[in-house]
């Protein structure tokens, strides 16, 4: 049977992984990416279940392995240092992760992986976008940013959380991308390792809301995240404009304690910084006709539920099962794709609507985390306590794992 037309928006990491799967099932498969060269950067992300299963049913966990950091632990500091509670990793490759999971890799390096393990199946174009589409009864026809034209069966956005895509779908009706009012800023450091030093995480947590979060992933440089529950007018206004990004973020955590001052000044110079706007994307349909949504186009969990990463590897997964096994009915081919676009939502949104729970403006741990350095202290004794009796109530509060989901098993996919 001829194989599917596929138009893939986006080369990240979920983009990747579907063209993985689809072009192992012999479709045919282009893949676009707005930036000209495979965008191989950002800091540390990590694989939970089910995408650790997905991982392993990809054949990848070797070479994912060879790449991972060995994070030991995170540990909640106070702004002398002064370690508060130790969380240890995970090591067990199963059963819900701590905070610091057995599979950390920097989101360059799986991205990486996923494209070379690909790209001589699929077909990748840099530097371009989807000008336009228009829906055919059999076809979506194309436009591209170059000028070119050409038909596919099926469109799929997976270009992030601020999707063309999304937007092209839509039209004029709202966005549904939900902001949390929180700002983070990412960026690295070039910092050697110290003798004695461990590869742990550590959280430091400033009154106001602020939090800064360090990670190490070589012996030369360290991750910085710098979180901040705001409604700071500059860091608002600055979307797009890394100067004022950076400056944003200097006014809301100048004067924090630990080592801010020293990251501020680190910060200035970073030249791999970028700022997101947190927020989750709820949709009630990630298909329109022959144009679908995977990943954070379809149902951005937030990097507040730790469950990003995860929730685009096991939805391409999921898009491109459903892809096939249908692809293989005795039905009309263009029941045969709109069937499996539906069989695609039914069978992943119960998850997902696990993951997104309770995530909205107001109503996250960024809200309900004490802004007061009295109310801060009592964090730190209620997760001394916890860390004492071996109890991770902090990836409990903070991480949407759920492990009661069952992932579909698409043989046809591994068999082939």
């Amino acid at each position: 049977m001829t194989g599917l037309n596929v138009l893939i928006c986006g080369a990240g990491i979920t983009g990747n992984a579907l063209a993985f799967w689809l072009s192992k099932m012999g479709h045919h498969v282009t893949v676009i990416e707005r930036y000209s060269s495979l965008r191989a950067t950002g800091l540390q992300v990590d694989l939970r279940e089910p995408g650790i299963t997905v991982l392993r049913r990809m054949g990848l966990e070797q070479q994912f392995r060879a790449k991972s950091i060995h994070e030991q632990g995170m540990e909640i500091v106070d702004d002398a240092g002064k370690r508060k509670a130790y969380f240890a990793a995970n090591r067990s490759g199963m059963g819900m992760q701590s905070f610091t999971t057995d599979y950390e890799i920097m989101r360059g390096d799986l991205c990486r992986l996923l494209y070379d393990a690909t790209k001589d199946r699929a077909t990748f174009v840099f530097g371009t976008t989807v000008e336009s589409f228009t829906q055919r009864e059999n076809h979506v026809e194309v436009e591209f940013s170059d000028g070119r034209h050409d038909q596919f069966d099926l469109l799929v956005g997976a270009d992030g959380q601020g999707s063309r895509t999304r937007r092209m779908i839509l039209g004029s009706e709202p966005d549904p991308f939900h902001p949390l009012g929180v700002h983070m800023g990412y960026f690295t450091v070039p910092r050697e390792i110290q003798p004695g030093e461990e590869y742990n995480a550590a959280i430091y947590i400033a009154p106001g809301r602020r939090f800064i979060f360090t990670r190490r992933h070589s012996p030369h440089a360290m991750q910085v995240y710098l979180a901040c529950k705001t409604d700071s007018d500059r860091l608002n206004k600055a979307r797009g404009n890394i100067k004022e990004e950076k400056d944003g973020l200097v006014e809301v955590f100048r004067g924090a304690g630990w080592q801010t001052d020293r990251i501020l000044k680190e910060l200035q110079s970073a030249d791999d910084f970028y700022c997101e706007r947190l927020g989750v994307v709820r949709m009630d349909s990630w298909s329109a006709g022959r144009v679908a949504l995977v990943g954070d186009a379809a149902y951005c969990p937030s990097a507040t539920t730790g469950m990003g990463t995860t929730s685009g590897l096991v939805g391409a997964y999921i898009l491109a099962g459903e892809i096939s096994k249908f692809h293989q009915a005795n039905l009309a081919p263009k029941d045969r794709l709109l069937l499996a676009l539906k069989a695609y939502d039914d069978t992943y949104r119960p998850f997902m609507s696990q993951v997104q729970k309770g995530i909205e403006k107001g109503s996250t741990f960024w809200d309900y985390t004490p802004s007061s350095s009295w109310g801060i202290t009592v964090v730190h004794i209620l997760l001394w306590v916890a860390a004492f009796l071996r109890l991770d109530i902090l990836s409990q509060w903070f991480i949407r794992e759920d492990t009661t989901w069952v992932l579909p098993d698409y043989k046809q996919m591994e068999q082939s």
